[in-house]
């Protein structure tokens, strides 16, 4: 084989290594109410929970990632939350509906404002993940 053809075939092998042993990002999706969170503030929730200790622990290519974040005010003008946060097992690019963990808060605050309720969300969310965080993650 000829240099040139040789250093073909080892930068393409070498290409294909690096591209197999990059990690993949964990799969994340967010099926919240639009008017308490939206997809972009919950994605970045999420990157400093999965850290790589919980990626090598589990898979992503087993394991997805859900948050929920549901709720609104009642007649008395009270913000009321319920944020979830799951880890579900994947079927190829989709997960299947079965938690293997969740975790849950909730909150409330009275005489709230449609962006203090917001942040209300946001504050549980980011509460709810951590739990779940914490019964991934040995200590």
């Amino acid at each position: 084989m000829s240099t040139p053809r040789l250093l073909i075939a080892l930068s393409t092998t070498l290409c294909a290594s690096l591209a197999l042993a990059a990690p993949a990002a964990p799969l994340t999706l967010d099926h919240s109410s639009a008017m308490l969170m939206d997809k972009a503030t919950a994605m970045a929730l999420w990157k400093p929970a999965l850290s790589p200790k919980v990626v090598k622990l589990y898979p992503v290519n087993r394991w997805g990632f859900v948050s929920e974040v549901e709720g609104g005010f009642d007649e008395t003008k009270v913000c009321i939350v319920t944020a979830r946060a799951m880890m579900l097992p994947r079927s190829g690019k989709f997960v299947v509906f079965q938690p293997a963990k969740t975790s849950t808060a909730f909150g409330m605050q009275a005489s709230a404002s449609q962006e203090q309720c917001r942040v209300l969300a946001k504050a549980k969310l980011t509460e709810a993940i951590a739990a779940l965080r914490a019964a991934l993650v040995p200590r």
